[in-house]
């Protein structure tokens, strides 16, 4: 027979099997099976056993477990929404462990969706691996509540409560009495950088008009200079307490009294001839730097630190509710100094540290509500950039928290908003809340999405129904971005005292409403 007959054969008894082939229905089977004879039915089924175990201990019993490949080192962050293991998320771990380049955190996300519950959970995680938080300008307050719980410091800023002083050496001059020598000019030369870089923000801030000139940070740079010279230097005596090292810093009242009367000293700073030319051209300033003492920010800011941050508090909160009412210009100058003489910590307990005077710590910095600091003046932006930036290779954490790239858009100058981008692009961790899909776009741009997790992000910006009471669709819900890597979705849920700590909701809950306790324990 050829081989053309035979192929021809084969084909012809494969269609007949097929045309006798009996057509099954398009159904699905019953859960127990169908009744017909010989059909399958089960008389009972049985529940199957349940087991919980490790990854390591259940590949015994079944052997295609398959994780998510979720970091698993450092602080308990959520569960993960697919696979529900733990997701660990902590800036410190994960740079130790090679994830991530740097130790900087962003979180974007609507109000109400759990941005600072997120931080919560994390700084109180890093507490229990030795880490410090630092909240720097508490605006609502939304942290003051977990601090006093962790035994830590709350410092409370406004009109008649604590003041700040700008020009405060504060921790670093404390350290600056312990130290010689080479180390000692070091530190001298940062501590009059700050001061200088302060004053010059909080004049920009309250000028808003414009920057400061040059010839006026060179006079500015006198005046600091003189009145340093004019303090004690060295060790100082043992028997000093805190409120005689505080008066050694200069203050803006001294500062505003030294330019107006136009010593030699800055008179030749400003490359003047004479006084007269010297008055005319520091008109603006002097003017500037009354507003700092007579003008809306009066109480504030003129006088010597009435609480000054302890070194060995195991967290601080710089508490700014007071002044969240009295316009945008001071809780601006109020963020920016409490931001300076937080990182102002952070170096003097570095400068100990390497002096071995002092344990070597780690400090987990939060600046929420960064939008409303930076709009406050052109070029504030270059004030928290030069803060943020030289933190890279010490021990220290910062996380950023904002409602919206649109918040920094916001700001005076085109170039401003593109170094406010730049915060962004630089740290290494991003996490975002719900969010809608226009800011979504502006988002991509900066981090990578793919099309499912922009969708997913999105379906948690706005609940589906207009049913009162209804949970908010994006609360406790994050997506976690590293660089080019897959997005991670974590819910957190509250553990212990987390519901009672993290509510931030309660001056606006109606009265009857069911409390923390009542209610479920996922994020409210």
């Amino acid at each position: 027979m050829s081989r053309a007959v035979r192929r021809e054969s084969r084909t012809t008894t494969r269609a007949a099997r097929a045309a006798a082939r009996p057509v099954l229905p398009d159904v699905v089977a019953p859960a127990w099976g169908w009744r017909d004879r010989g059909a399958g039915r089960l008389a009972h089924a049985g529940v199957a056993p349940e087991y919980q175990a490790t990854t390591v201990q259940a590949c015994g019993l079944f052997p295609f477990v398959a994780g998510s490949g979720a970091p698993s080192v450092g602080v308990p962050f959520g569960r993960h929404m697919m696979w529900g293991e733990v997701v660990c998320l902590d800036p410190f771990a994960w740079l130790e462990a090679g994830l991530v380049t740097n130790r900087g955190l962003t979180l974007l996300g609507q109000p109400g969706t759990g941005k600072s519950a997120a931080l919560k959970r994390l700084a109180r995680g890093l507490m229990a691996f030795g880490v410090r938080p630092l909240f720097l300008g508490d605006l609502k307050p939304d942290y003051s509540a977990v601090v006093e719980a962790a035994g830590g410091q709350v410092i409370r800023v406004g009109r008649g409560l604590d003041r700040i002083n700008p020009l405060d050496a504060g921790p670093l001059g404390s350290a600056l009495s312990q130290l010689s020598g080479e180390a000692a000019d070091r530190l001298r030369m940062e501590v009059r950088g700050r001061r200088l870089s302060a004053t010059l923000a909080l004049c920009s801030l309250v000028r808003r008009h414009g920057g400061m000139t040059n010839g006026e940070e060179v006079v500015l740079g006198a005046a600091v200079d003189l009145l340093t010279d004019r303090k004690p230097r060295g060790r100082l005596p043992a028997g000093m307490t805190a409120a005689q090292r505080r008066e050694l810093s200069p203050t803006i009242p001294e500062v505003l009294k030294v330019v107006r009367e136009g010593p030699d000293r800055l008179v030749a700073a400003a490359e003047l001839d004479d006084h007269d030319a010297y008055r005319a051209e520091t008109k603006e300033l002097r003017q500037t730097l009354a507003l700092l003492c007579e003008g809306s920010l009066k109480g504030v800011f003129d006088g010597p630190t009435t609480q000054p941050i302890d070194l060995d508090a195991p967290a601080v909160s710089v508490d700014i509710s007071a002044v969240a009412a009295s316009g945008d210009t001071l809780v601006a100058a109020a963020m920016l100094s409490t931001w300076s003489y937080g990182f102002a910590v952070i170096d003097a307990s570095t400068a100990l540290a390497e002096a071995g005077l002092a344990p070597r710590r780690k400090y987990f910095a939060v600046m929420d509500e960064l939008w409303r600091a930076l709009r406050g003046a052109p070029g504030l932006v270059d004030h928290a950039d030069a803060l943020t930036r030289v933190y890279r290779g010490r021990d220290v954490a910062h996380a950023m928290a904002t409602h919206s790239l649109d918040d920094l858009s916001a700001l005076p100058t085109e170039e401003d908003r593109a170094k406010a981008r730049g915060f962004v692009e630089r740290n290494a961790v991003t996490v975002l809340a719900g969010l809608p899909p226009r800011e979504l776009d502006a988002v991509s741009a900066v981090v990578p999405l793919s099309d499912k997790e922009r969708a997913m992000v999105a379906s948690w910006s706005a609940p589906e129904s207009w049913q009162a009471g209804a949970r908010h669709p994006g609360r406790g819900k994050y997506l976690i971005k590293t660089g080019q890597r897959v997005g991670i979705p974590v819910e957190l849920e509250f553990v212990g005292d987390e519901a009672r700590l993290y509510d931030t909701d309660s001056a606006v809950r109606p009265t009857g409403r069911p409390t923390s306790v009542d209610e479920p324990a996922l994020l409210r």
